[in-house]
């Protein structure tokens, strides 16, 4: 606990969030926008599976069905052949299924979306953040690591780190968290790397 005490000291948020938005590239799901529908239903997707094959599942379920209205008219086998061959895609047909029965408009708040079948934490965040502008920290594989790798904090689940992260981090810098903190693990994929590039940069 000590040693991330004494990295929370070090740490200029303004340097580490100005060298990430010089190295970030386009994080895939990024393409959909502020658009509601489509950030909800890619984000759900993407759960255990890489942000290319969810982007190509993505664009053939919104070419059946570019808004809510017309998913709720798409059986859930029809769904599964659109999104194949992302991560428990039966499942998440299923879960797609029955969310559209749900809503005829994507909820504001985390509690609404979390309550719908599919969305974690991680989904209802992003959600808010990218779709409303409503300040959250979307916590995925890469925040998790990253965040850990950096000591901001010292967890073991991204629940955890969510709610470290909320402590630690203005809540300025919430709303581009996440998109930077993907895309420089998405570049440097092993702590070696990762470990290489933080130190070139002087952090």
């Amino acid at each position: 606990m000590e040693q991330q005490c004494s990295r929370l000291v070090e740490i200029n948020f303004d340097k580490l969030f100005k060298i990430f938005r010089k190295h970030y590239t386009l994080v895939p799901l990024e393409v959909f926008g502020k658009d509601q529908y489509k950030t909800l239903i890619s984000t759900l997707l993407s759960s255990r599976t890489k942000d290319e094959t969810t982007l190509e599942a993505s664009k053939r379920l919104f070419n059946l069905a570019p808004n809510l209205e017309e998913l709720k008219k798409l059986d859930s086998e029809t769904i599964e052949k659109a999104i194949y061959p992302v991560g428990f895609y039966k499942t998440k047909a299923k879960h797609l299924k029955k969310l559209a029965g749900l809503i005829d408009s994507v909820p504001k708040t985390r509690e609404e979306l979390i309550n719908l079948p599919g969305v974690g934490r991680k989904t209802a965040n992003l959600v808010l953040n990218r779709a409303f502008g409503i300040p959250a920290i979307a916590v995925d594989t890469h925040v998790h690591r990253i965040s850990n790798f950096l000591k901001l904090v010292k967890t073991k689940t991204p629940e955890q780190t969510e709610r470290e992260l909320l402590k630690v981090i203005p809540e300025k810098y919430w709303p581009e968290l996440n998109r930077l903190f993907v895309s420089i693990g998405r570049k440097y994929t092993t702590n070696k790397k990762l470990d290489e590039f933080i130190n070139s940069q002087g952090l």
